[in-house]
């Protein structure tokens, strides 16, 4: 029998030896849920998979499993899965065509063009208190070193 989750059922993927390079092929979805990490598992499912469509890991057009199908494969509810898909096609990085299914969308523009509207708007806003461009400036320059975690 093959690898378990922190559930006790089957993995989607079987799990690599820590340490050992993964595995992947270019058009395989890789998820593998870490019981002790301090993220929800919908956040693990959704950064995996938002991981792996920006990476180009999944191609534009992958067909991602149903939600039940992959809740299934991790051994989460099918809730979990929703709620991940549900911010992935909030954030373009899939889309979902009705009964269809769910797929990789092109996100590289559609998060350009979500990062550009939401500049605009931050703009828009420091404009209006009152700061000048190097506070607004700065201030992004702080939102964005807390986001990523960088000294830069």
């Amino acid at each position: 029998m093959g690898a378990t989750n922190a559930y006790g059922l089957p993995r989607a993927v079987p799990a690599r030896t820590p340490g050992a390079p993964a595995v992947s092929s270019p058009q395989h979805l890789r998820i593998i849920l870490d019981p002790r990490s301090a993220d929800a598992p919908f956040e693990q499912v959704r950064a995996r998979i938002a991981d792996q469509a920006r990476s180009g890991a999944l191609p534009v057009g992958y067909r991602l499993p149903t939600v039940r199908g992959l809740a299934d494969e991790l051994g989460i509810a099918a809730n979990t899965v929703a709620k991940a898909y549900r911010a992935l096609e909030a954030d373009g990085v899939i889309e979902t065509r009705g009964r269809n299914g769910s797929f990789v969308a092109a996100a590289g523009e559609a998060a350009d063009k979500e990062a550009a509207t939401a500049a605009a708007g931050y703009a828009r806003r420091a404009h209006r208190l009152g700061l000048d461009h190097d506070a607004a400036l700065a201030a992004v320059r702080d939102a964005l070193r807390a986001a990523y975690g960088t000294g830069g």
